[in-house]
């Protein structure tokens, strides 16, 4: 099964008597590679590596922003705030440091500096507690990451269906320009004829033809210049790779992006060699389920 690379999940906590609430939110969008965003509430900063190498091991590809909320108080706890002496402290030498034409930091200024400001009860709390509220953290994000890989998949379901649905459009049209090109020497050979004949009439039409041999040969050459057999031959080879790839899932997404470049370059020389409005309008119509089919395809992982 293929997946795509948009999808939401939250997953939530609640508040214990040592730590405050928690929720989780993960949600991707279509990108080229694996970007991550990741948004951590003040205090939680060393969380970051570890969150990351998480979200970069359950997910492949993506622009993913994952963000953890803070909300309610522990039980029993005040609503009060204290102060990070020591980081407050080290602010306070740094900027003594400061060269002169650099104005010196205010108090308000170093107080809304992240991390000097802290709720007084994380002051409180023990080593224990604090892997305690970490472990549930830690397990509340493989929880959101699983719903978040989930929608993806079930997603990517849906577009599956999409993608197959194009491919047999593409197979028909490769079928219809077949047929076509299969009557091209018959209407070459009559609209041949029929130039020759009108350039006849104006040199003065005294009689003079052509010998069927030398117009067998021009008819010749003239099909196998606009001969479109190899260019469908090729976008029948591309349809039976996509198939393969959706059959066999995983991320398959920068190889079908590739292979709709390739089929699109198909369409192209097939509309380049076209001389009759039939497989004229074929190739356009190709080029639009192409364009179509590339355009939902940057979704797949």
């Amino acid at each position: 099964m293929i997946a795509s690379m948009t999808g939401f999940a939250r997953c939530s906590g609640p508040a214990s008597p040592q730590a405050p609430g928690w929720v989780w939110e993960a949600r991707s969008v279509n990108g080229k590679g694996l970007d991550v965003r990741l948004r951590l509430p003040s205090g939680y900063e060393d969380q970051e590596g570890p969150c990351r190498d998480m979200i970069s091991k359950a997910l492949g590809r993506g622009n993913v922003s994952v963000s953890l909320n803070l909300h309610g108080q522990p039980e029993g706890a005040a609503a009060a705030v204290a102060v990070n002496s020591a980081l407050l402290q080290q602010l306070m030498e740094m900027a003594r440091d400061l060269p002169p034409h650099i104005a010196p930091p205010t108090f308000d200024g170093l107080l809304a500096v992240r991390g000097v400001l802290m709720a007084a009860d994380e002051q409180d709390i023990s080593p224990e507690q604090r892997e305690q509220h970490t472990a549930a953290l830690r397990a509340g994000l493989v929880q959101a990451l699983g719903d978040l890989k989930t929608a993806r998949a079930e997603e990517g379901q849906r577009l599956e269906a999409v993608l197959r649905g194009q491919l047999v459009t593409i197979q028909g049209l490769v079928e219809q320009a077949e047929q076509t090109a299969a009557l091209r020497a018959d209407s070459v050979r009559g609209r041949l004829q029929r130039q020759i004949s009108d350039v006849l009439d104006m040199l003065g039409g005294d009689g003079t033809t052509i010998p069927e041999d030398r117009l067998v040969q021009e008819v010749a050459l003239i099909v196998t210049r606009l001969d479109v057999r190899e260019e469908l031959d090729r976008l029948r080879a591309h349809l039976a790779q996509a198939d393969d790839l959706l059959s066999k899932g995983g991320a398959c997404g920068r190889r079908l992006d590739f292979l709709c470049q390739e089929f699109n370059r198909e369409a192209n020389t097939l509309c380049s060699k076209a001389q009759d409005s039939d497989l004229t309008r074929i190739g356009l119509e190709l080029k639009a389920v192409i364009d179509q089919l590339r355009e939902q395809v940057q979704n797949v992982e």
